[in-house]
């Protein structure tokens, strides 16, 4: 039997005898990839009643913004860039750009609010390294997040100073070629 761990949000009157803290976990490749373990592990946590937020900053086209989220059960909630393409350059027109700051904004608030015990960054280096969103936003973003939230943060060419505060790394490669 598996019994979901009730983690404190902000605003929880919970009383737990010891301490939670919430880890800072990174997956990253040399090539853009998808990241099928990250995606199950956060459907998993979902479905053992664990609220998630999965945030895809590089991904669009299937009018999934940040007001219009997918919600798959009671826990997990979905999000895009509310772009018509997914982005895989950093020259975006003023609208793309607006979307994606739109987006890592609302992020940051929901995140603050405390509703969230697991957030899932999908891509956030690739944004870091196109100059979309500030590596020292980011890094502001870790440090005072709550402290009960654990955090997934994916990518390809994650950035050394993300590294640097990661608890834990994960690096995919592949081991023959096809």
């Amino acid at each position: 039997m598996v019994v979901p761990l009730e983690t404190p949000s902000l605003n929880s009157t919970l009383s737990l005898p010891y301490s939670v803290q919430g880890l800072v976990q990174v997956f990253t490749t040399s090539e853009r990839s998808f990241f099928t373990n990250v995606m199950a592990q956060a459907l998993r946590i979902a479905g053992q009643g664990t609220s998630v937020l999965i945030v895809q900053f590089l991904k669009g086209g299937i009018r999934q913004g940040y007001e219009r989220p997918i919600q798959m059960g009671q826990k997990l909630d979905w999000i895009r860039c509310d772009l018509p393409r997914y982005i895989d350059t950093p020259d975006l027109d003023a609208s793309e750009n607006q979307a994606l700051q739109q987006l890592w904004q609302h992020t940051q608030k929901v995140v603050n609010e405390g509703k969230y015990s697991l957030l899932v960054l999908d891509e956030l280096s690739l944004a870091i390294n196109f100059g979309l969103i500030p590596e020292t936003e980011v890094l502001d973003f870790l440090s005072k997040r709550p402290s009960h939230l654990d955090i997934i943060l994916t990518g390809s060419h994650m950035p050394q100073s993300i590294l640097d505060v990661a608890d834990q790394i994960t690096e995919i490669r592949r081991s023959h070629q096809p």
